[in-house]
């Protein structure tokens, strides 16, 4: 269980922070911008959610206690020394990426295929989601770059890349199952 009885620490002044397991890196490391940037699609997630009901809620709900898992998952380094803990270590499972690709599956069987590349927009809650889904983009980004300088757990880099799917999935679902979807033109205004 997380106690947080203070909220400033001051340990972060000098422009370094924590990470899981204690030891201290600048705020500028690409582990920090990578957990950091799954933090900041799960704030897009919240402000989706002001618009989403239903299943698309509850699908949101359990995407951004994900993130929580995924940013613990991001700021603890080594996952082949996880054994030397001491104690459970939370990483992100391959079954938490199968339910997205599940839930993905089972949303895109709702929708007509695509004939142009969509436009982010439409509804609040669809433009919201497209929004969602560029940041975690953002995010994989990252902590691929990161992967390619620390060891990462694959099933973290897995989640981040069904993850943009789903959001995007979603955001048609959100769009009247795709009817109102805003779709590129290609040379429209030229």
């Amino acid at each position: 269980m997380v106690v947080l009885n203070r909220i400033y620490t001051r340990t972060g002044d000098g422009g370094e922070t924590a990470l899981g397991d204690g030891s201290r890196v600048a705020k500028t490391a690409t582990r920090v911008a990578a957990y950091g940037t799954v933090d900041e699609t799960n704030s897009v997630v919240g402000l989706a959610r002001l618009h989403a009901g239903g299943a698309l809620d509850e699908g949101l709900q359990r995407i951004q206690n994900d993130l929580f898992d995924l940013g613990a998952d991001l700021c603890r380094p080594a996952p082949e020394r996880d054994g030397e803990a001491g104690h459970p270590v939370l990483r992100i499972t391959p079954e938490q990426v199968a339910r997205l690709e599940t839930e993905i599956d089972t949303m895109n069987a709702r929708l007509a295929a695509l004939r142009s590349f969509v436009l982010p927009g439409g509804t609040a809650l669809a433009a919201h989601l497209h929004l969602a889904r560029t940041v975690s983009r953002r995010a994989e980004r990252l902590a691929v770059e990161l992967a390619a300088q620390e060891s990462v757990n694959p099933a973290a880099l897995h989640y981040l890349n069904r993850l943009s799917d789903w959001f995007f999935v979603a955001a048609r679902i959100a769009n009247d199952e795709g009817r109102a979807d805003v779709l590129w033109v290609p040379g429209a205004n030229r």
